[in-house]
């Protein structure tokens, strides 16, 4: 697997699509690539900032945009820690970094943004199988540093389920699944660095066969069926201890 970063221009509220980046920037695609795009740049062209300011409450722009938060006093670190569209996420996806004096907020639909990317990208290059991904950033439990996530993505298969099949031994497995999307942001999102490497697009060729490509994008059964809820999560019992308060972020998820 060969996964390439590339560099862009500093990415700034001037810029108003993401098209012309992706046209100015991305080499020519072949077919079973993966396109890895930061979601900070994606906000930034659908016009996703606001102003930092002191009349701007960054606690009340993480209210708006998560389902679910903790109040800073919660953290000995005094970040919000939120659940935003089925992610457990800091500050609901609200970035400082690389936003030149703005907040970067998460695309209003991050899977239109990602289907449309696609749609444009398979017509562009005359490919039919290409996966895009939009990525972030996240903290893991009990582990220092960050890796990457997939927030959105198309072109593909999300899960590869190993219920039911043997493992080398024949041990029939359970419960493995692999999380095809998460796994291809963790390294595109190595590559795209964290800090002014300013490449935050990312090409990921010569794909295992792990990833199933699909010629469409994901439809709404595939998309629910990456998700767990916090009921059926193994971290159940942690997660439903604390006193979630509700943000404004009107999803379907139910903390038991």
């Amino acid at each position: 697997m060969i996964v390439t970063a590339y560099k862009t221009h500093k990415i700034t509220e001037k810029d108003t699509s993401i098209f012309p980046i992706l046209d100015q920037y991305l080499p020519k695609l072949k077919e079973n690539s993966v396109v890895a795009i930061a979601s900070n740049i994606v906000g930034i062209c659908e016009g996703r900032i606001i102003k930092i300011g002191p009349s701007v409450d960054k606690d009340e722009l993480v209210r708006q945009e998560a389902e679910y938060y903790l109040p800073r006093e919660f953290n000995q670190y005094g970040f919000m820690i939120t659940i935003n569209r089925n992610i457990l996420v800091a500050s609901g996806g609200i970035d400082e970094s690389n936003g030149n004096g703005h907040y970067v907020l998460w695309p209003k639909d991050p899977q239109k943004s990602v289907n449309d990317i696609r749609e444009y990208l398979c017509k562009k290059y005359n490919v039919q199988n290409l996966g895009v991904i939009m990525t972030d950033s996240k903290l893991t439990p009990l582990r220092w540093g960050v890796t990457g996530i997939a927030i959105s993505y198309s072109g593909f298969e999300a899960l590869n389920d190993y219920a039911g099949k043997p493992d080398i031994f024949g041990r029939l497995l359970h419960v493995e699944k692999t999380n095809v999307p998460d796994s291809l942001a963790a390294s595109a999102v190595t590559v795209m660095g964290e800090g002014n490497e300013q490449t935050p697009l990312v090409v990921i060729e010569d794909v295992p066969s792990f990833v199933k490509f699909q010629q469409r994008n994901p439809t709404k059964e595939e998309l629910e069926k990456l998700k767990i809820s916090i009921g059926d999560d193994v971290y159940s019992s942690l997660l439903t201890t604390v006193r979630w308060q509700k943000g404004r972020l009107k999803r379907k998820l139910k903390i038991v």
